[in-house]
């Protein structure tokens, strides 16, 4: 028997996420899976899943490995990125204002704002197609980054506005760490592809940023922000499992945040800010205390109130991805063995759990007795968290994932170590 986390195991689960991800294909772009990995071909395609998915084939693509049984190979691959480069310079875009929808049908615009969530997975496709050589992708992400400068970046704040109207005329006045987040992610990879490190500095910026927020509140990252960026704890309180701007801290971005730190830590060097690595373990150290079977069952809650107490209790799946990705960056990067034991844990979990052997890919929420339920989240929308997941511990910490699968770097390479 394959124990969960070992090498085997990874390189099983990612050959059957690309297996179930390769159904998602839309004619408008990559559409949200179902339970059986099905798309309602008359659904909206929702622009940050078409970016995910692309950026996951891109890596399936530049890992070349053997594919799952009915699963995608490197040439089909390669074939999905570049439909979804396609996407993103066509139905996607929005030609007459730049920028992109964040939801489109066949008859155009379902949701016409700007968001920087979803403009920072532009920049990551983007980057991930281009590392792949897909035509189009150079230009995609010359634009993506154009847009990023002009329009989210606040060069005042060293931060991204969170949204705009179509036409670019009027930001909304709520600033989000959510988009922040996926933005430091984005610009890492896009310094890596393109070499311009103006990306990675900015990403220090905002990591520095977001660590002195949770420095001064418990390690417990404030999520939701007025314009000014004064946080707003009490935000949504009324909606605690709101998908993206749920009340309280939520636990997994304290885990996806300590592997970005020491990405950024690594990536920067000596002029990476002070102490990202001491403020990686904090994060992780509050998010495993606050969230790690705390209810009496196994799994992470999905939030806590700014005292610790669990809110919504159901188990999402991206906090488990994250988990196992913190713990194999932060295990690099410290040397602590620790690390390696909570990782065997929380793979065991995931694959008792979460993984859906009889369907495919992972369940995207269960409720605290860790049933399959969809009260936040229902189907098994894209594979983004759960690629990159069983991909951390094969790859090193820097480059970006899609930049060390092209120089062919693996973690245990005497010079990439980190």
């Amino acid at each position: 028997m394959i124990s969960p986390g070992s090498a085997d195991h990874l390189a099983d689960q990612r050959a059957e996420l690309l297996r179930f991800a390769a159904g998602s294909r839309h004619d408008l772009g990559f559409g949200n899976l179902d339970d059986l990995g099905g798309v309602d071909p008359a659904s909206p395609v929702e622009l940050y899943v078409t970016c995910r998915m692309t950026h996951v084939f891109a890596l399936g693509a530049l890992a070349d490995e053997p594919p799952a049984p009915g699963g995608p190979g490197r040439a089909e691959m390669l074939d999905l990125v570049a439909h979804g480069v396609r996407s993103l310079l066509g139905p996607l875009r929005d030609a007459e204002h730049g920028g992109w929808f964040g939801v489109v049908d066949p008859d155009g615009p379902v949701d016409d704002s700007k968001q920087a969530y979803a403009h920072s997975f532009v920049v990551l496709a983007a980057s991930s197609a281009l590392a792949a050589g897909v035509e189009g992708a150079e230009g995609l992400l010359a634009e993506a980054l154009e847009v990023q400068d002009r329009r989210f970046w606040d060069e005042a704040a060293g931060l991204v506005v969170e949204r705009w109207d179509r036409a670019w005329t009027r930001a909304d006045p709520y600033r989000g760490v959510n988009a922040v987040m996926h933005t430091v992610e984005a610009y890492l990879a896009a310094a890596d592809v393109t070499g311009d490190e103006r990306w990675a500095l900015r990403a220090g910026r905002m990591a520095a940023r977001v660590v002195g927020w949770a420095s001064a509140n418990g390690w417990r990252i404030p999520e939701h922000f007025d314009a000014d960026w004064s946080p707003l704890l009490e935000h949504n309180r009324d909606r605690p499992a709101d998908k993206f701007r749920p009340y309280g801290a939520t636990v997994g971005h304290g885990l996806e945040w300590a592997r970005l730190l020491v990405a950024v830590d690594a990536t920067l060097g000596e002029r990476a800010p002070a102490g990202l690595l001491e403020a990686a373990v904090a994060l992780h150290d509050r998010a495993v205390a606050d969230g790690w079977a705390v209810d009496g069952a196994d799994g992470f809650v999905y939030t806590t109130d700014w005292s610790g107490r669990p809110v919504v209790r159901n188990r999402l799946h991206w906090v488990l991805a994250e988990a196992v990705a913190a713990a194999a960056v932060l295990g690099r990067a410290t040397g602590d063995d620790q690390y390696a034991t909570e990782a065997a844990e929380w793979w065991s979990y995931a694959d008792r759990c979460l993984v859906d052997h009889e369907r495919g890919s992972w369940h995207h929420e269960l409720d605290p007795d860790n049933v399959p339920t969809s009260q936040t989240w229902s189907g098994k929308s894209d594979a983004y968290h759960a690629y990159q997941a069983a991909l951390v511990p094969e790859v090193p910490t820097t480059p970006s994932f899609a930049t060390a699968l092209r120089r062919g770097l693996r973690a245990g390479d005497p010079q990439r170590q980190v």
